[in-house]
């Protein structure tokens, strides 16, 4: 599998960002730039590259929405917040942030070890070393995350974004909605790859990164009853299938 860097526009003022294996997405609004999560480390470069397509900077970005905290999402957190950023985790998932990406197998534990993984297929070994070599391990202990707790609404940001607790993946795993935009923020709630069995389309998180997978699947409930159409996954390409058809087909694959 190809793990180019690219981005792409993927929806009226989203723009799609990172590689084959993670992505995070830009939004524009008039009021200001966000990010719904914040890729690895060697993604700086790139969001740099694209910020300066339009004449904009990192100070150009208001504020990072996490929807949780494993290495892969949070990766740009420090310098997006030394650029004048601020950095959103839900509560349930701020000591991953602050003890450092390295505990996050700590305070969200998996409920399965990757090896049945890698031995079934050792191709799996990719993911986690396209992390490694990302630099998804090294970033430093980050204390300066705000923190909210359960469903929330950004009145201060602009767009005025919503927070939807969809915990499973992690205990703190959230969805973010953008009002007038047709478009979910799933993060790794509700994916279209997993780089572990090598499913590709609508599914959860294998067991070997997801902390509770009976409360993930019981998550994909909530997903099916917003009406946005287009799917914006932590991993894996949109899916424009509409959440009743995605969390359905999630659903019947299960969680490996």
């Amino acid at each position: 599998m190809s793990r180019t860097s690219r981005v792409r526009a993927v929806a009226p003022g989203i723009d799609r960002l990172g590689d084959d294996v993670v992505n995070f997405y830009l939004v524009h609004h008039s009021d200001g730039l966000l990010l719904v999560d914040a890729g690895l480390p060697a993604h700086l470069r790139q969001l740099r590259a694209h910020l300066a397509t339009t004449g904009r900077t990192l100070s150009g970005i208001r504020a990072v929405l996490l929807t949780h905290t494993h290495p892969d999402h949070t990766g740009l957190v420090a310098p997006l917040h030394a650029a004048g950023a601020e950095i959103w985790t839900p509560r349930a998932d701020a000591a991953t942030l602050t003890d450092g990406p390295r505990s996050s197998l700590r305070h969200a534990k998996p409920e399965r070890s990757m090896a049945p993984y890698l031995l079934r297929r050792p191709a799996a070994l990719a993911t986690p070393l396209h992390m490694a070599l990302r630099g998804g391990f090294t970033a430093a202990p980050f204390p300066h995350a705000r923190a909210f707790d359960g469903d929330h609404t950004f009145d201060t940001l602009p767009g005025r974004p919503r927070a939807l607790t969809t915990p499973g993946h992690t205990p703190g795993s959230t969805t973010y909605v953008f009002p007038g935009h047709d478009a979910v923020f799933t993060g790794d709630a509700l994916v279209t790859l997993d780089g572990m069995t090598g499913h590709h389309g609508p599914g959860t998180v294998c067991r070997a990164f997801t902390a509770d997978s009976a409360t993930a699947l019981a998550s994909l409930d909530r997903l099916a009853a917003l009406p946005q159409r287009l799917v914006l996954p932590g991993h894996g390409a949109p899916s424009a299938k509409g959440l009743t058809t995605a969390t359905r087909e999630a659903r019947a694959r299960g969680i490996s």
